[in-house]
Order: structure tokens, then C-alpha cells, then sequence
């Protein structure tokens, strides 16, 4: 099974050895995983050595590696220089895209977004929710009205609370948002290199020094996941990102969801967005593969999915 392996305890060393990456402490070996189950590696601590062949390693395998700064929020990131086999020809595809086919993918992006969120809140029975189906009913080609931020300001007292405010840098359930992003934001990442598309030429997103532009865009829709779990954490009280807390949400790359009526996990679902959107570039028809958003029951079971395979 794929794994996102974090490194949070200051001072280890990771190393190849056979197959294995080996996490050592003063010389002594403290644990090993074989490279094959690593999906991605986040790295937290300070102090933290690594070997050259092993990041070579992971990087043969499309494994991203992402160092975390304060409040693990990313800063950096290691992605392969090869991808997919038809990788020249797809990213030449998604450079030459047009204009219009990428306000027409980001509207695609933007709409999903909405819709999971609108569903996240009616499976906690909250009828505001259909204001956010109202708006993803108005998205138009590029989002030129910023309906997502408009989305996000009715979503966000409505899931956490009248009091609550989206700040990177803060502690509490920021904090757990911060890191649960960050795990889809490496997963998302792989998809994208495997797709043979390149990171840093966003459909959106376009900050010249943001090498993850376009793992950022595809994110998105992915966001009110990472939101449901974070939800369920707090609900039980947990509010300090500590180890069993960081398994559950590496757990969230394994929760199914529905494409085209067929389950696939996060992390599968993740390979076909990016695929699909790697066919838009070379077609130049707007045709995503977008997951359909959780049922009722389905957004219940993330807390209770995460914390069994914690335990």
C-alpha cells in the first residue's frame, strides 16, 4: 500500500540501503520502509540529512519529497525530471494550450470545488448549504467573478464556525489544515509528473515562484476532504498535529471515492484528473475526470476510515 511517510523528530538521518530507506539517529538505525510503498516523503524536522542516491531514489520512483517550514506549511519540493514516456510531447501540449481552454479547465476545477464543499455542508445538515450550489451554477468560463473566494467566505463560518478565520500561520485547526493540504498537495504532485505534465505551468495559479502551480490548481476539489477529517478531529477534541493524528490524515490517500460510478482512492483519483486533463492539453476539448462528491454517509466515515487505520 502507498504511504506518506513523515519525518517530524529533529535530527534523523534517511539513507538508501537495498530498496529501503533507512531512518537513523546517532549511527543507530531507528526504522526502514521499502522505497516501493513510499508515495510521497514530508519532511517537518529540523536537522534532517539525507543521501544523494536516496533522493535520486525516490525520484526514480515519482516520489515528491516536501519540506515543511513553519506551522507545516510547504516551502520546498524535489520532483523527478522524467515522467510519463510521451512527457516532451504532453508538456509542449500544455504550454501551447490556449487561453480559453484553460479558463474553461480552471471553471471545471472551480465548479467541483464548490459542489464537494456544498455537500460536506449538507451532510452536516446545514442549509446554507444551497447558496454554494447557487454559485456553482454561476461559475463561468475563468471564474471572473472570483466565485471561489465568495464560496469560501460562506463555507468556511459555516463549517467551522462564526469565529473561525483561514490563517496559514495560525496554531489549532489552521494548523491541521495546513498539514492535511499538504499531504494532498504531494499526492496531487506525483499525479502530475506521472501524467507527463509539468508542475510549474498552472491553469490558474501563475506565481512565478511557485513550483507546485499546477498541483495547486488540481488540489482543489480535493481541499473539502482534508476539510471533513479536520472537522472529525476537532469534534473529538484533537486539535495538536501529533503522530497518530498525522497517520490519520496520510490515511485520507486510501478513502474512496466515486468516478464514473467506479470507486477509486484518493490517490488514484488524483492520476486520473491529471490524466484526463494531460488529453485536454493534447485535444483541446475541456474533459475532466472529476470525482463525484461523497454522499452523506460516505463524508461520515472519513473520521472513522482515518482513525481505524491509525490504530
Amino acid at each position: 500500500m502507498d504511504r506518506i511517510v513523515d519525518i517530524a523528530t529533529d535530527g534523523r538521518h534517511l539513507s538508501l540501503f537495498r530498496g529501503f530507506m533507512v531512518v537513523s539517529e546517532g549511527g543507530e538505525e531507528v526504522g526502514r520502509i521499502a522505497l516501493d510503498a513510499i508515495h510521497a516523503l514530508i519532511v517537518h524536522a529540523h536537522g534532517t540529512t539525507w543521501s544523494a542516491n536516496l533522493v535520486a531514489a525516490l525520484a526514480e520512483r515519482g516520489a515528491p519529497i516536501v519540506f515543511c517550514g513553519t506551522n507545516h506549511t510547504p516551502v520546498a519540493v524535489t520532483l523527478p525530471l522524467e515522467g510519463h514516456h510521451a512527457q516532451g510531447a504532453r508538456i509542449q501540449a500544455q504550454w501551447n494550450a490556449s487561453r480559453p481552454l484553460a479558463k474553461q479547465l480552471w471553471r471545471l476545477v472551480v465548479v467541483a470545488k464548490i459542489r464537494t464543499q456544498a455537500a460536506l455542508l449538507e451532510a452536516r445538515g446545514i442549509r446554507e448549504a444551497e447558496a454554494l450550489h447557487f454559485l456553482a451554477r454561476r461559475v463561468r468560463s475563468g471564474d471572473p467573478d472570483n466565485l471561489e473566494a465568495q464560496a469560501a467566505k460562506r463555507y468556511w463560518p459555516l463549517l467551522m464556525g462564526p469565529e473561525f478565520r483561514r490563517d496559514r500561520d495560525q496554531d489549532g485547526a489552521n494548523a491541521l489544515l495546513n498539514y492535511g493540504y499538504a499531504v494532498m498537495r504531494a499526492s496531487v504532485a506525483r499525479a502530475v509528473i506521472a501524467a507527463g505534465l509539468h508542475p510549474t505551468i498552472g491553469i490558474h495559479h501563475a506565481n512565478r515562484g511557485n513550483a507546485f502551480a499546477l498541483a495547486d490548481d488540481l488540489v482543489e476539489p480535493f481541499r473539502p476532504l482534508v476539510d471533513a477529517l479536520v472537522a472529525a478531529l476537532l469534534a473529538e477534541g484533537i486539535e495538536a498535529l501529533d503522530p497518530p493524528t498525522k497517520r490519520r490524515f496520510a490515511r485520507l490517500i486510501a478513502f474512496d471515492l466515486r468516478i464514473e460510478g467506479e470507486a477509486s482512492p484518493v490517490s488514484v483519483a488524483a492520476v486520473r484528473l491529471a490524466q484526463s486533463l494531460a488529453r485536454s492539453f493534447e485535444t483541446g476539448a475541456p474533459a475532466l475526470a472529476l470525482f463525484e462528491p461523497p454522499s452523506p454517509i460516505e463524508w461520515g466515515s472519513i473520521g472513522r476510515a482515518t482513525l481505524d487505520a491509525a490504530a
